[in-house]
């Protein structure tokens, strides 16, 4: 018999996945409305029109679902809690978009650790290299660009799953790298009972496979979900302070979904080698 608690966690579950579904469609309409945009300009315009297309996320994952149109719960706001951080540094972000996934360029026998300074503290993230290679070498290639710099982190779950997303550079849930990565180390020992424990970063995408681009998911709190978006990094000791921080302040809604009160914002992301 299925308990009250277990039925809202299903319930809870299946709005993320129906989420990202939705996001996924709305991708699909957005680029065929800029490819008639463009080919309208290019019969008027003399010239040569840029065209910026990304790739996108979720859920993750991503958003995740790994990895997408941000759907915010309709709901009458709550009363926001203090903001526990500073404000952002000085910049803005960049507008970067590649069309294919950089060359392997790490050492997939080294360590690596990725660290988000942020406006509420810094994150240190011990990074799998050995079992999630593309999605490494990818976080490896954007830091080096100062893709994920000035960014904010636009999503904060409070109900069902219990995760802080970021990388998106529109900070609306749509943004990505212009490409995608495999599916990586879904078989992660660390992942019983369809459980993303606390301290997992992973990556958010449309729901469907192979789907991740820049966007992830930090992990503050045991989350039941499906094994199907990539976990990369495990959060050190302060970095989940950190997080738990930026949790007690609530996200925007009061519905449980929804940008989080505090303004978490990438100033900085650096990954190193050790």
């Amino acid at each position: 018999m299925v308990s009250q608690e277990q039925r809202r966690r299903q319930l809870a579950r299946e709005k993320f996945l129906r989420q990202q579904q939705r996001r996924t469609e709305a991708r699909r309409k957005a680029r065929l409305r800029n490819s008639v945009i463009a080919s309208v300009l290019g019969v008027v315009v003399i010239g040569s029109v840029a065209l910026y297309t990304t790739g996108v996320l979720k859920d993750d994952g991503d958003k995740k679902e790994n990895a997408s149109a941000h759907v915010t719960p309709s709901a009458t706001p709550t009363s926001k809690a203090p903001d526990p951080c500073r404000k952002p540094a000085a910049g803005s972000v960049e507008k970067l978009s590649w069309k294919k996934e950089p060359a392997m360029s790490i050492d997939t026998s080294a360590k690596y650790t990725l660290k988000l300074a942020t406006t509420c503290g810094d994150i240190g993230i011990a990074l799998k290299t050995s079992a999630a290679p593309h999605t490494v070498n990818s976080f490896d290639f954007l830091a080096g660009k100062g893709y994920f710099d000035h960014t904010k982190c636009h999503r904060l779950t409070t109900q069902g799953i219990y995760v802080l997303q970021c990388g998106d550079p529109q900070g609306t849930g749509m943004g990505g790298p212009g490409y995608t990565l495999p599916d990586e180390n879904l078989k992660d020992k660390s992942l019983k009972n369809n459980t993303y424990p606390a301290g997992t970063v992973a990556m958010a995408n449309t729901g469907q496979k192979h789907t991740g681009g820049s966007q992830f998911f930090l992990v503050y709190k045991d989350s039941q979900l499906p094994p199907s978006y990539t976990p990369f990094g495990m959060i050190d000791a302060a970095g989940m302070k950190v997080l738990n921080k930026i949790a007690a302040a609530g996200e925007s809604t009061g519905a449980g979904d929804g940008a989080p009160n505090a303004t978490v914002v990438i100033d900085k992301a650096t990954v190193t080698k050790s």
